[in-house]
């Protein structure tokens, strides 16, 4: 039987610049849903810490690095940043106005208040892929969550992100050895081509174990030096 506890209740639904947006509750999980596709929710973060770890081991040890982080979501990856001081400057793009604003002064505000306040941090109201393909600044790692991975887009036009293209936007943007991270359902050994083709250096992909299904991965490049 369906109890009151099972059945997801929405807390907010916004017409945003790219379509709709709702954040619900389910039980004790809150979750992001973007055009009827879910992106994430609270219930774990360890890939979303992965992401960052895994960007900064990459470094080897580079002091106070600056990170560009892609997509605020449900904000680990910012806090996950944010509790580490080895960490410079902590950019965050996020195109949705309402996924801040629930950062800022609504339910997802209990995982993100004291990143936010960090003074490192920075939330930037833009796209993404805009973002990487007009900015002059300059980063030492990239660590971008806002699909569900390259063969899994949430919306058409982040498919020119992953492509060669966009991959030479990514590059221009990362200081030389600088690293580039980015969230993943499943591997794409396609994206790891596309990669290497970039000009990146020691691709690989590092796997998050779940309880069953395909794991989560993180797939890492290096610009080189």
């Amino acid at each position: 039987m369906t109890t009151a506890y099972d059945t997801p209740v929405v807390l907010d639904r916004r017409e945003g610049p790219y379509g709709e947006v709702v954040l619900r509750r389910h039980g004790e999980l809150l979750q992001i849903i973007a055009n009827g596709c879910f992106l994430m929710d609270t219930s774990d973060g360890r890939s979303e810490r992965l992401l960052i770890d895994a960007a900064y081991a990459a470094l080897d040890g580079r002091p106070q690095p600056d990170v560009l982080i892609g997509g605020l979501g449900v904000g680990f990856s910012l806090a996950h940043a944010a509790a580490d001081p080895r960490w410079g400057r902590i950019t965050v793009v996020e195109r949705e106005p309402a996924i801040v604003e629930w950062h800022r002064s609504g339910p997802l505000s209990a995982l993100s208040a004291s990143a936010l306040a960090d003074p490192r941090t920075d939330i930037l109201k833009t796209d993404l892929v805009a973002f990487v393909n007009e900015t002059c600044a300059t980063f030492d790692a990239l660590c971008l969550d806002i699909d569900n991975g390259p063969d899994w887009t949430v919306t058409d036009s982040n498919e020119t992100l992953y492509s060669s293209a966009g991959l030479a936007s990514c590059v221009r943007v990362l200081r030389p050895g600088g690293v580039l991270a980015v969230w993943s359902a499943q591997p794409s050994p396609e994206f790891e081509r596309t990669l290497w083709n970039a000009g990146f250096q020691q691709v690989r992909t590092e796997e998050i174990p779940v309880a069953r299904g395909v794991p989560d991965v993180v797939h890492l490049a290096v610009r080189p030096g």
